[in-house]
């Protein structure tokens, strides 16, 4: 069976890039362009893992984040961040929130091999 990725990003040149990168790996995609889109997403449909952007309007990703860790239904979901955001402070608060921290611009293996890395936990 297919492992589900949620990709969210509000950058929809970025959403597109790694859902073909998921998607030739073998992965089923589903995607959204702002936080509110994932939580309404994951009500309806589970996913193995999340793939999230920081800097989005109106809910950044790390509300997000905090919203996945701090619900039941949704707090064994692996979260990995892929950001602009490089600074040492938001990779520090990067590793609290999130399962693996990614920093755009990324390549495919580190991001193929970050997944991989988290499914298997």
């Amino acid at each position: 069976m297919k492992k589900k990725i949620m990709v969210v990003d509000d950058e929809e040149d970025i959403v597109e890039l790694t859902k073909t990168i998921f998607e030739m790996d073998g992965y089923k995609v589903l995607t959204a362009s702002s936080g509110k889109e994932c939580l309404e997403k994951l009500e309806k449909q589970k996913v193995d893992v999340v793939v999230l952007d920081i800097m989005m309007p109106f809910m950044s990703g790390w509300d997000v984040a905090a919203k996945i860790k701090g619900s039941p239904k949704w707090n064994d979901i692996p979260i990995i961040f892929l950001t602009a955001k490089g600074d040492m402070m938001s990779k520090g608060v990067g590793a609290l929130a999130a399962d693996k921290y990614i920093v755009k611009p990324f390549d495919k293996k580190t991001l193929l091999d970050s997944v991989a890395e988290v499914l298997k936990r």
